[in-house]
């Protein structure tokens, strides 16, 4: 890149994108990278506060931002997801399907600590749709030493990409609802209806609801028997408290699962247990879930559906952001609960 005069750039060939921006109105291209300055262009130029401009003089040493932001995008990007052509030196990362955002965190930090490189993503573990943004790269001159990006692509390098789209896989889900109270029909249950729409963004598969009294031996057989039907996830309700009568934790206990956790750092659903039987998740939903909008169940729901192994040091470390704040309108999950970062 070499900087002139305005006056002096005609017949010049721009080396970057020039944005101009109208206040509340538009923010858009005005001149492109690769344009050929004439003289109509100078007073455009001037209006826009440019007395100087930098002209591309092609330089070994040096890379372009256009083509630094394509190498970066390009060492990032995994299964699932598609970088655009550079705008104005920058380069978007689209998802091709719905699933969930990974993002490997400590890599990408790694590349941020460079300077001279921007990189930025949504969070970790985070439900995305096609066509969505979810990350975008450039680097902040127009033109980059090659080293940097030689060494942004050493850290970026792994046996896993540093950002890719879990696809969701449509399990089969068995609920078993619990509660003298509910199988004896003095109260209605209303967690069927609420565990439908839960799964349903993520193309769960309804295999059936039974409904048990508070009665560890009936809880533990009612959970087998799906496991051995087929089931893909087990979701027990109720009966997950302190009470002298909620039999849920011990049932889930005897089906010889391994529990992950009994008692999240997550409000409101701190009540929330999560074991595997083998390679199958059986969640135990507190009551809570009936009334409270977000809970730990909707905080782990996108992960089992796409296939990760939830551990007990992950659910630690989503204390971090780990309480709801109750928002009169909810915009989850374009908001902190439950993330770590």
């Amino acid at each position: 890149m070499r900087k002139v005069a305005v006056d002096e750039a005609v017949g010049m060939t721009l080396g970057y994108d020039i944005t101009k921006i109208v206040p509340g109105r538009e923010k858009y291209r005005a001149f492109r990278k690769g344009q050929i300055i004439i003289d109509t262009d100078i007073p455009k130029l001037k209006d826009m506060g440019k007395e100087h401009i930098y002209i591309w003089e092609p330089d070994e040493k040096l890379i372009h931002e256009d083509e630094a932001a394509l190498r970066l995008a390009k060492l990032a990007v995994g299964p699932g997801l598609t970088w655009t052509e550079p705008n104005q030196g920058r380069v978007n990362i689209w998802a091709d399907y719905d699933g969930l955002l990974k993002v490997e965190v400590e890599r990408l930090n790694r590349i941020n600590n460079l300077d001279e490189i921007v990189f930025a993503t949504l969070h970790n573990d985070r439900v995305v749709v096609e066509g969505q943004t979810v990350a975008g790269t450039r680097v902040v001159p127009v033109a980059i030493d090659h080293s940097t990006i030689e060494t942004a692509e050493k850290l970026g390098a792994g046996m896993v990409p540093m950002l890719m789209i879990k696809p969701f896989i449509p399990l089969w889900v068995a609920v078993v609802t619990t509660g003298t109270e509910v199988n004896s029909g003095r109260i209605k249950d209303g967690f069927a209806r609420i565990i439908r729409q839960k799964i349903a963004p993520f193309g769960g598969r309804w295999m059936g609801q039974v409904i048990v009294p508070d009665d560890t031996d009936l809880i533990t057989r009612e959970i087998q028997n799906f496991v051995a039907e087929g089931a893909g996830l087990v979701v027990v309700t109720g009966g997950m408290s302190v009470d002298a009568d909620d039999e849920t934790p011990q049932g889930i206990k005897n089906t010889g699962a391994e529990v992950v956790f009994y008692g999240a750092p997550i409000l409101p659903g701190s009540q929330f247990m999560l074991a595997y039987q083998g390679h199958v998740p059986i969640c135990g939903v507190p009551g809570g879930a009936l009334f409270s909008r977000k809970t730990t169940l909707d905080l782990l729901l996108p992960r089992i559906f796409a296939g990760d192994l939830i551990s007990r040091l992950d659910i630690v470390a989503m204390g971090h952001g780990g309480l709801c704040e109750e928002c009169a309108i909810c915009h989850f999950p374009q908001c902190p609960f439950g993330k770590a970062t």
